[in-house]
């Protein structure tokens, strides 16, 4: 029923065993709809929708605040898998990913359909609608969220990740395993790790920020946009050369209207990858070269020099880049 489209691309049928989704309205306890075998299409009247949903699944779960689709308590529940990265732990991934839609709400009936792991939320309000694609799996490309404007203009939506957690609290980091062979040339097609050629499957090495934390080892995820760009953040990262403007709990995005902000995990995020094709519209999954491409893991424990900080920036934002 559901292929996200790229960058979260779908995850292995076996980190997915199992799951599914129930939506329950967050202040009544009411369940507004379930996964089933076979595709469900469930239309909530707005007059009956409260101010947030807590999508909860088997291996993943998260709250949507239904007015403007931000995202909130992201979380891995730590349900047995063969791939599971948490060792079944509830690991939180994100406190928060608040789009800004500048004054517009959704406001109209929220339309979800339900299959199996597979889940679509949409909305639309005047000059404004937004969808969020999940997948109820241990790792994988597992969540996106969609904004489009009416105006065509970008929206600008801000990543925060979880705190208070011990052990399990996440935190971006410069991948060192990527940072040790930036420019090189990997993939099955290469035949130079310096020249290449470059290809789909022979793909040149550029420093990665990833998310990891203290407590698993098989725990790695990035945000992963297609039509975005990521807002530099100067007074962060410094003590990473070359800088990387990026700080240690926040990452600011401004996505392209009917481009994607989303985050992969596992393989996904330490993957050698091409970068995403530029579709705003009818965007399917291209996952055929699974396996042709290099995978460079990550470090754990993370070395305290890759850990990027301070966790949040001091400075003023800029204005939103234009279309």
């Amino acid at each position: 029923m559901l292929a996200l489209a790229p960058p979260a691309q779908a995850a292995s049928s076996k980190a997915c065993a199992g799951g599914g989704y129930r939506l329950v309205d967050a202040a009544t306890q009411r369940v507004l709809a379930r996964d089933t075998d076979r595709e469900a299409v469930t239309t909530v009247r707005a007059a009956d929708l409260g101010d947030r949903v807590l999508v909860q699944g088997r291996y993943n779960q998260y709250v949507v605040r239904t007015g403007d689709f931000a995202l909130f308590d992201y979380a891995f529940t730590g349900a047995p898998n063969r791939l599971d990265m948490t060792g079944r732990r509830f690991t939180p991934v994100f406190a928060s990913k608040v789009p800004d839609h500048r004054g517009l709400t959704l406001g109209g009936d929220l339309t979800v359909t339900l299959e199996e792991e597979d889940l679509v939320v949409s909305r639309a309000g005047t000059g404004l609608s937004m969808r969020i694609q999940s997948k109820d799996c241990a790792q994988g490309g597992i969540f996106q969220m969609e904004p489009e404007r009416g105006d065509g203009t970008r929206t600008r939506i801000v990543h925060t990740l979880a705190t208070g957690a011990g052990a399990v609290t996440p935190f971006y980091f410069d991948n060192p395993h990527f940072r040790a062979r930036a420019g090189q040339f990997l993939g099955s097609a290469c035949t130079s790790v310096e020249t290449g050629p470059p290809s789909r499957c022979c793909v040149q090495v550029s420093p990665r920020v990833t998310i990891g934390n203290d407590a698993s080892p098989r725990f790695v995820a990035r945000d992963s946009a297609q039509v975005a760009e990521r807002v530099d953040q100067p007074d962060c990262g410094a003590q990473v050369a070359p800088d990387v403007d990026h700080c240690g709990r926040v990452s600011v995005w401004d996505v392209a209207s009917g481009g994607r902000m989303g985050f992969v995990t596992g393989e996904y995020a330490v993957e050698v990858a091409n970068p995403p094709t530029e579709c705003v519209s009818d965007c399917q999954a291209q996952n055929q070269v699974r396996g042709r491409l290099a995978v460079l893991g990550h470090p754990f424990p993370v070395p305290a020099g890759s850990r990027l900080s301070p966790a949040e920036s001091t400075l003023l934002l800029p204005p939103l880049t234009a279309p």
